[in-house]
């Protein structure tokens, strides 16, 4: 199976890598179909030929997708200046004249072409997120379970789940107004911790990132959603998640592994 590597630093944090690495954009400018604006672990992609790849990681470590005789891997590596992306793509020849020929001038050529443009666009992304506003989640673990709460509004995502959090006000350090929407959400204190998967883009110049977080008082209450809920590893990929959160799925079961 031949396979085309190719390689590029970038200046921004893995977190913010791996969350560019989601916006469905930087994939759908090559004419890739995907089933909404964020990469999600088991999303059909369709693209040119009738190629269809199954998203089979979508993390801090990088994603991947794979088909039946194509797959992509993008590999994130923390250097100190910056993230190395590390993007791999392989298939399966054909036999002879016409299947060497392919892989020379369709694989090789048109892959890296598509490569190069793509990291030019990843960078782009990643400057905006750098720059973006903040919305703060809080990844609350109590005895292996994890928090979730049930919209109430708007009309749109009424009785869905998100994880406890909010918007992070101008001057204010993400952890405070982590500690401050939980209050203000739930009732309870809580001690804030490590970040937990990628920044996941929720606009053009917003983000969602979610912390780790204990509980240092109280006992959460639905103040302003429809009802609260501690969830199991196993539950938690039936649950009908907001799409950002359902993102951090993958993250949110290592965490409660």
């Amino acid at each position: 199976m031949p396979e085309l590597r190719a390689s590029a630093l970038v200046d921004a944090p893995v977190p913010v890598v791996a969350g560019a690495l989601l916006d469905t954009s930087l994939i759908t400018a090559f004419g890739v179909g995907v089933p909404g604006p964020l990469l999600c672990l088991g999303d059909v992609l369709t693209g040119p030929f009738g190629v269809r790849l199954t998203v089979t990681r979508a993390d801090l470590s990088g994603v991947s997708a794979a088909g039946d005789f194509l797959e992509l891997h993008t590999d994130l590596v923390a250097t100190g200046a910056g993230t190395m992306v590390v993007d791999r793509v392989s298939w399966t020849s054909v036999r002879g004249v016409v299947g060497r020929f392919a892989d020379v001038t369709v694989g090789r050529g048109m892959a890296l072409r598509v490569l190069e443009k793509r990291s030019a666009s990843l960078a782009r992304r990643c400057e905006e997120l750098r720059a973006a506003r903040v919305v703060v989640g809080a990844a609350i673990v109590r005895d292996g379970r994890l928090l979730a709460q049930q919209r109430s509004y708007p009309e749109s995502h009424a009785g869905q789940w998100e994880l406890p959090g909010g918007r992070v006000e101008p001057g204010e350090k993400p952890a405070d107004a982590l500690v401050r929407e939980c209050v203000e959400e739930l009732g309870v204190s809580v001690v804030v911790g490590e970040q937990v998967g990628p920044d996941v883009p929720l606009k053009k110049d917003m983000v969602l990132r979610i912390f780790s977080a204990e509980l240092a008082d109280g006992e959460p209450e639905a103040l302003e959603h429809n009802a609260v809920r501690w969830l199991t590893a196993g539950e938690l990929p039936g649950l009908d998640w907001l799409p950002a959160d359902r993102v951090l799925v993958p993250a949110l079961q290592v965490l409660l592994n």
